[in-house]
């Protein structure tokens, strides 16, 4: 399982009122994560949608917060994919900071559903090869 690492900038929209991030908003720095990652295996969403009938699902998500990232700040993030199961991906994530404290981390499972039905289907087998 190769480590995927994308740079994250804190914006003012991600915090609360004092300037530190919400809770949310690491959910969605992981998603770039996850999404990035993605692309750099050489795969889109719209891709995988439209012509492998593929969608992922959020099927658990557990979140650990450690340290808070405040305005401004450049985070990485970092996400480590495993096969779990013919339909589905677990995801290890790592929110850093500048200084390469973790600030929180997440273990995600995603589901692959048909992009129609939205029922579970096996990974296409390429992205299956790439991902073990």
């Amino acid at each position: 399982m190769s480590e995927f690492c994308w740079p994250v900038r804190v914006y003012y929209e991600d915090t609360d009122a004092g300037g530190v991030v919400y809770h949310a908003s690491y959910v969605r720095y992981f998603e770039r994560g996850r999404t990035e990652w993605l692309r750099s295996l050489g795969y889109t969403q719209i891709r995988l949608a439209e012509e492998d009938n593929v969608l992922f699902s959020v099927v658990t998500l557990h979140v650990d917060y450690l340290k808070p990232a405040r305005l401004d700040d450049l985070l990485a993030v970092t996400t480590r994919a495993a096969v779990s199961g013919g339909a589905s991906v677990q995801f290890e994530q790592a929110l850093q900071g500048e200084g390469g404290a973790e600030l929180a981390r997440a273990t995600v499972r995603v589901a692959c559903v048909d992009a129609h039905s939205f029922k579970p289907r096996r990974l296409p087998a390429d992205l299956r090869k790439r991902i073990i």
